[in-house]
Protein backbone atom coordinates (compact mmCIF):
# COMPACT_ATOMS: atom_id res chain seq x y z
CA UNK A 1 0.00 0.00 0.00
CA UNK A 2 2.81 2.41 0.86
CA UNK A 3 4.55 1.65 -2.42
CA UNK A 4 1.31 2.35 -4.30
CA UNK A 5 0.92 5.72 -2.54
CA UNK A 6 4.52 6.64 -3.27
CA UNK A 7 4.15 5.53 -6.86
CA UNK A 8 1.06 7.71 -7.43
CA UNK A 9 2.76 10.75 -5.93
CA UNK A 10 5.75 10.65 -8.29
CA UNK A 11 6.00 12.77 -11.40
CA UNK A 12 6.44 10.84 -14.68
CA UNK A 13 9.81 12.20 -15.85
CA UNK A 14 11.73 11.69 -12.56
CA UNK A 15 10.11 8.26 -12.25
CA UNK A 16 11.14 7.28 -15.77
CA UNK A 17 14.70 8.46 -15.16
CA UNK A 18 14.90 6.58 -11.86
CA UNK A 19 13.60 3.39 -13.47
CA UNK A 20 16.10 3.68 -16.32
CA UNK A 21 18.87 3.77 -13.72
CA UNK A 22 17.32 0.86 -11.81
CA UNK A 23 17.10 -1.17 -15.00
CA UNK A 24 20.69 -0.35 -15.84
CA UNK A 25 21.79 -1.59 -12.42
CA UNK A 26 19.85 -4.83 -12.80
CA UNK A 27 21.24 -5.43 -16.28
CA UNK A 28 24.78 -4.62 -15.20
CA UNK A 29 24.80 -6.97 -12.21
CA UNK A 30 23.25 -9.77 -14.24
CA UNK A 31 26.50 -9.92 -16.18
CA UNK A 32 28.33 -10.63 -12.93
CA UNK A 33 28.14 -14.24 -11.67
CA UNK A 34 26.92 -14.36 -8.08
CA UNK A 35 24.66 -11.30 -8.04
CA UNK A 36 20.92 -11.66 -8.62
CA UNK A 37 18.90 -9.13 -10.57
CA UNK A 38 16.06 -9.96 -8.19
CA UNK A 39 18.24 -8.87 -5.29
CA UNK A 40 18.87 -5.51 -6.95
CA UNK A 41 15.14 -5.09 -7.70
CA UNK A 42 14.45 -5.77 -4.03
CA UNK A 43 17.19 -3.36 -2.93
CA UNK A 44 15.78 -0.50 -5.03
CA UNK A 45 12.28 -1.23 -3.72
CA UNK A 46 10.55 -2.24 -6.99
CA UNK A 47 10.50 -6.03 -6.68
CA UNK A 48 6.82 -6.57 -5.88
CA UNK A 49 5.66 -3.84 -8.30
CA UNK A 50 7.74 -5.44 -11.04
CA UNK A 51 6.37 -8.95 -10.44
CA UNK A 52 2.79 -7.61 -10.37
CA UNK A 53 3.24 -5.67 -13.61
CA UNK A 54 5.02 -8.52 -15.37
CA UNK A 55 2.21 -10.88 -14.35
CA UNK A 56 -0.46 -8.49 -15.68
CA UNK A 57 1.50 -8.10 -18.92
CA UNK A 58 1.80 -11.85 -19.47
CA UNK A 59 -1.86 -12.56 -18.72
CA UNK A 60 -3.02 -9.53 -20.73
CA UNK A 61 -1.05 -10.50 -23.84
CA UNK A 62 -2.31 -14.08 -23.59
CA UNK A 63 -5.94 -12.95 -23.27
CA UNK A 64 -5.66 -10.53 -26.19
CA UNK A 65 -4.18 -13.24 -28.41
CA UNK A 66 -6.73 -15.78 -27.19
CA UNK A 67 -9.42 -13.22 -28.00
CA UNK A 68 -8.71 -13.75 -31.70
CA UNK A 69 -10.49 -17.08 -31.36
CA UNK A 70 -12.68 -16.44 -28.32
CA UNK A 71 -14.14 -13.11 -29.33
CA UNK A 72 -14.33 -9.47 -28.24
CA UNK A 73 -15.11 -10.21 -24.57
CA UNK A 74 -11.82 -12.05 -24.10
CA UNK A 75 -9.95 -9.25 -25.85
CA UNK A 76 -11.53 -6.67 -23.55
CA UNK A 77 -10.41 -8.69 -20.53
CA UNK A 78 -6.90 -8.74 -21.94
CA UNK A 79 -6.89 -4.98 -22.55
CA UNK A 80 -8.14 -4.47 -18.98
CA UNK A 81 -5.21 -6.51 -17.64
CA UNK A 82 -2.75 -4.57 -19.79
CA UNK A 83 -4.04 -1.34 -18.23
CA UNK A 84 -2.95 -2.70 -14.84
CA UNK A 85 0.67 -2.77 -16.00
CA UNK A 86 2.85 -0.04 -14.49
CA UNK A 87 4.26 1.08 -17.85
CA UNK A 88 6.31 3.87 -16.26
CA UNK A 89 8.16 1.08 -14.47
CA UNK A 90 8.29 -1.70 -17.06
CA UNK A 91 9.32 0.15 -20.24
CA UNK A 92 12.21 2.25 -18.87
CA UNK A 93 13.32 -0.65 -16.65
CA UNK A 94 13.53 -2.96 -19.67
CA UNK A 95 15.38 -0.33 -21.68
CA UNK A 96 17.81 0.24 -18.83
CA UNK A 97 18.40 -3.50 -18.45
CA UNK A 98 19.23 -3.95 -22.13
CA UNK A 99 21.55 -0.94 -22.05
CA UNK A 100 23.18 -2.18 -18.84
CA UNK A 101 23.84 -5.63 -20.28
CA UNK A 102 25.25 -4.27 -23.56
CA UNK A 103 27.41 -1.64 -21.88
CA UNK A 104 28.68 -3.76 -19.00
CA UNK A 105 29.14 -7.18 -20.61
CA UNK A 106 32.67 -6.39 -21.82
CA UNK A 107 33.54 -4.47 -18.65
CA UNK A 108 32.30 -7.26 -16.40
CA UNK A 109 34.08 -9.86 -18.52
CA UNK A 110 37.35 -8.00 -17.89
CA UNK A 111 36.71 -7.27 -14.20
CA UNK A 112 35.55 -10.83 -13.47
CA UNK A 113 38.65 -12.24 -15.16
CA UNK A 114 41.23 -9.82 -13.74
CA UNK A 115 39.76 -8.64 -10.40
CA UNK A 116 37.36 -11.36 -9.20
CA UNK A 117 38.20 -10.98 -5.49
CA UNK A 118 37.49 -7.25 -5.44
CA UNK A 119 34.31 -7.60 -7.49
CA UNK A 120 32.92 -10.28 -5.18
CA UNK A 121 33.81 -8.15 -2.15
CA UNK A 122 31.81 -5.16 -3.39
CA UNK A 123 28.76 -7.23 -4.20
CA UNK A 124 29.04 -9.16 -0.93
CA UNK A 125 28.58 -5.92 1.01
CA UNK A 126 25.66 -4.87 -1.20
CA UNK A 127 23.76 -8.13 -0.83
CA UNK A 128 24.47 -8.40 2.90
CA UNK A 129 22.76 -5.07 3.62
CA UNK A 130 19.94 -5.97 1.22
CA UNK A 131 18.94 -8.77 3.60
CA UNK A 132 17.25 -6.11 5.72
CA UNK A 133 14.64 -5.52 3.00
CA UNK A 134 12.88 -8.94 2.99
CA UNK A 135 13.23 -9.05 6.78
CA UNK A 136 11.33 -5.76 6.99
CA UNK A 137 8.76 -6.79 4.38
CA UNK A 138 8.08 -10.05 6.22
CA UNK A 139 6.89 -7.94 9.21
CA UNK A 140 6.52 -10.16 12.26
CA UNK A 141 9.07 -12.97 12.58
CA UNK A 142 7.77 -16.25 13.94
CA UNK A 143 9.83 -19.07 15.40
CA UNK A 144 9.18 -21.46 12.53
CA UNK A 145 10.26 -18.77 10.04
CA UNK A 146 13.84 -19.26 11.17
CA UNK A 147 13.66 -22.90 10.07
CA UNK A 148 12.24 -21.91 6.66
CA UNK A 149 14.96 -19.28 6.17
CA UNK A 150 17.76 -21.64 7.23
CA UNK A 151 16.48 -24.36 4.88
CA UNK A 152 16.32 -21.91 1.95
CA UNK A 153 19.81 -20.63 2.81
CA UNK A 154 21.19 -24.18 2.84
CA UNK A 155 19.65 -24.95 -0.56
CA UNK A 156 21.04 -21.75 -2.08
CA UNK A 157 24.42 -22.19 -0.41
CA UNK A 158 24.82 -25.76 -1.68
CA UNK A 159 23.66 -24.74 -5.14
CA UNK A 160 26.19 -21.92 -5.52
CA UNK A 161 28.99 -24.10 -4.15
CA UNK A 162 28.75 -26.71 -6.89
CA UNK A 163 31.82 -26.87 -9.16
CA UNK A 164 31.42 -25.62 -12.74
CA UNK A 165 30.13 -28.06 -15.35
CA UNK A 166 30.52 -28.06 -19.12
CA UNK A 167 27.56 -28.59 -21.43
CA UNK A 168 27.68 -28.90 -25.19
CA UNK A 169 26.34 -25.72 -26.76
CA UNK A 170 23.27 -26.80 -28.73
CA UNK A 171 19.94 -25.07 -29.44
CA UNK A 172 18.26 -27.22 -26.77
CA UNK A 173 20.85 -26.50 -24.07
CA UNK A 174 20.79 -22.77 -24.88
CA UNK A 175 16.99 -22.62 -24.50
CA UNK A 176 16.94 -24.78 -21.36
CA UNK A 177 19.77 -22.90 -19.64
CA UNK A 178 18.22 -19.54 -20.53
CA UNK A 179 14.92 -20.60 -18.95
CA UNK A 180 16.70 -21.69 -15.76
CA UNK A 181 18.81 -18.52 -15.67
CA UNK A 182 15.79 -16.22 -16.00
CA UNK A 183 14.00 -18.09 -13.22
CA UNK A 184 17.05 -17.40 -11.05
CA UNK A 185 17.09 -13.74 -12.13
CA UNK A 186 13.62 -13.27 -10.63
CA UNK A 187 14.58 -14.91 -7.34
CA UNK A 188 16.67 -12.74 -4.99
CA UNK A 189 19.78 -14.61 -3.91
CA UNK A 190 20.08 -16.75 -7.02
CA UNK A 191 22.13 -15.35 -9.89
CA UNK A 192 21.16 -16.19 -13.45
CA UNK A 193 24.69 -15.57 -14.73
CA UNK A 194 26.08 -17.71 -11.90
CA UNK A 195 23.88 -20.63 -12.99
CA UNK A 196 25.06 -20.11 -16.57
CA UNK A 197 28.63 -20.27 -15.26
CA UNK A 198 27.85 -23.45 -13.32
CA UNK A 199 26.37 -25.02 -16.47
CA UNK A 200 29.25 -23.92 -18.68
CA UNK A 201 27.29 -21.43 -20.79
CA UNK A 202 28.37 -18.16 -19.17
CA UNK A 203 31.34 -17.44 -21.43
CA UNK A 204 29.54 -18.48 -24.67
CA UNK A 205 26.57 -16.27 -23.73
CA UNK A 206 28.77 -13.30 -22.85
CA UNK A 207 30.67 -13.75 -26.12
CA UNK A 208 27.37 -13.91 -28.02
CA UNK A 209 26.30 -10.58 -26.47
CA UNK A 210 29.63 -8.92 -27.21
CA UNK A 211 29.79 -10.28 -30.79
CA UNK A 212 26.05 -9.75 -31.48
CA UNK A 213 25.50 -13.42 -32.45
CA UNK A 214 21.80 -13.09 -33.31
CA UNK A 215 21.14 -16.82 -33.74
CA UNK A 216 22.43 -17.67 -30.28
CA UNK A 217 20.71 -14.65 -28.75
CA UNK A 218 17.41 -15.53 -30.45
CA UNK A 219 17.45 -19.02 -28.96
CA UNK A 220 18.39 -17.55 -25.59
CA UNK A 221 15.42 -15.16 -25.75
CA UNK A 222 13.04 -18.07 -26.45
CA UNK A 223 14.21 -19.83 -23.29
CA UNK A 224 14.15 -16.56 -21.34
CA UNK A 225 10.51 -15.93 -22.28
CA UNK A 226 9.46 -19.45 -21.28
CA UNK A 227 11.29 -19.29 -17.95
CA UNK A 228 10.09 -15.74 -17.31
CA UNK A 229 6.43 -16.61 -17.81
CA UNK A 230 6.63 -19.58 -15.45
CA UNK A 231 8.50 -17.85 -12.63
CA UNK A 232 6.62 -14.54 -12.80
CA UNK A 233 3.17 -16.13 -12.62
CA UNK A 234 4.33 -18.40 -9.82
CA UNK A 235 5.85 -15.57 -7.80
CA UNK A 236 2.79 -13.37 -8.32
CA UNK A 237 0.62 -16.10 -6.83
CA UNK A 238 2.98 -16.64 -3.90
CA UNK A 239 3.22 -12.92 -3.12
CA UNK A 240 -0.58 -12.67 -3.18
CA UNK A 241 -1.40 -15.64 -0.94
CA UNK A 242 1.84 -16.30 0.98
CA UNK A 243 3.54 -12.92 1.15
CA UNK A 244 5.09 -13.38 4.60
CA UNK A 245 6.47 -16.86 3.85
CA UNK A 246 7.74 -15.75 0.43
CA UNK A 247 9.74 -12.91 2.00
CA UNK A 248 11.14 -15.28 4.64
CA UNK A 249 12.28 -17.73 1.95
CA UNK A 250 13.66 -14.89 -0.18
CA UNK A 251 15.76 -13.73 2.77
CA UNK A 252 17.08 -17.26 3.18
CA UNK A 253 17.94 -17.55 -0.51
CA UNK A 254 19.78 -14.24 -0.42
CA UNK A 255 21.71 -15.26 2.69
CA UNK A 256 22.70 -18.60 1.16
CA UNK A 257 23.63 -16.89 -2.10
CA UNK A 258 26.29 -14.88 -0.22
CA UNK A 259 28.43 -18.02 -0.39
CA UNK A 260 28.97 -17.34 -4.11
CA UNK A 261 30.22 -13.84 -3.28
CA UNK A 262 32.76 -14.76 -0.63
CA UNK A 263 35.87 -12.95 -1.90
CA UNK A 264 38.47 -15.67 -1.39
CA UNK A 265 37.69 -18.84 -3.34
CA UNK A 266 39.37 -20.83 -6.08
CA UNK A 267 38.08 -21.67 -9.57
CA UNK A 268 36.32 -24.76 -8.21
CA UNK A 269 34.53 -22.52 -5.66
CA UNK A 270 36.38 -23.91 -2.66
CA UNK A 271 36.95 -21.35 0.12
CA UNK A 272 40.64 -20.51 0.49
CA UNK A 273 42.61 -18.54 3.07
CA UNK A 274 42.35 -14.76 2.89
CA UNK A 275 45.23 -13.06 1.10
CA UNK A 276 46.73 -10.40 3.42
CA UNK A 277 47.60 -8.28 0.38
CA UNK A 278 43.93 -7.97 -0.59
CA UNK A 279 42.43 -7.82 2.90
CA UNK A 280 42.26 -4.02 3.18
CA UNK A 281 40.79 -3.33 -0.30
CA UNK A 282 38.33 -6.19 0.13
CA UNK A 283 37.05 -4.79 3.44
CA UNK A 284 36.91 -1.27 1.98
CA UNK A 285 34.93 -2.37 -1.08
CA UNK A 286 32.56 -4.51 1.00
CA UNK A 287 31.86 -1.58 3.32
CA UNK A 288 31.48 0.74 0.32
CA UNK A 289 28.98 -1.60 -1.34
CA UNK A 290 27.05 -1.92 1.91
CA UNK A 291 26.98 1.87 2.31
CA UNK A 292 25.70 2.44 -1.24
CA UNK A 293 22.80 0.01 -0.81
CA UNK A 294 22.09 1.26 2.72
CA UNK A 295 21.83 4.86 1.52
CA UNK A 296 19.59 3.84 -1.37
CA UNK A 297 17.24 1.90 0.89
CA UNK A 298 17.16 4.77 3.40
CA UNK A 299 16.35 7.30 0.65
CA UNK A 300 13.58 5.13 -0.78
CA UNK A 301 12.03 4.54 2.64
CA UNK A 302 12.21 8.24 3.45
CA UNK A 303 10.47 9.11 0.16
CA UNK A 304 7.77 6.52 0.87
CA UNK A 305 7.16 7.86 4.39
CA UNK A 306 6.93 11.45 3.11
CA UNK A 307 4.45 10.41 0.41
CA UNK A 308 2.35 8.54 2.98
CA UNK A 309 2.29 11.56 5.34
CA UNK A 310 1.32 13.89 2.49
CA UNK A 311 -1.45 11.50 1.39
CA UNK A 312 -2.83 11.25 4.95
CA UNK A 313 -2.77 15.04 5.32
CA UNK A 314 -4.62 15.65 2.03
Amino acid sequence: MKNEIAQKSRRPLPEIAANLVRGGLIGAVETMPGVSGGTVALAVMIYERLIASASSLIVGVYQVLAGIARGAAARREGVSRLRQVDWLLVVPLLGGMIAGILLMSQVMEDLSANHPVLMRAAFFGMVLVSLLIPIRLACRWRRRDTAYAVFAALIAGIGVSLPPQTLEVTPLTIIACAAVAVCALALPGLSGSFLLLALGLYEPTLAAVNNRELGYLGLFMVGAVVGGVVIVLGLRKLLAVRHHLTMVVVMGLMAGGLRALWPWQDESRNVVAADPATLLPVVALALGGALIVGLGVWAELRATVKATVKQDAA
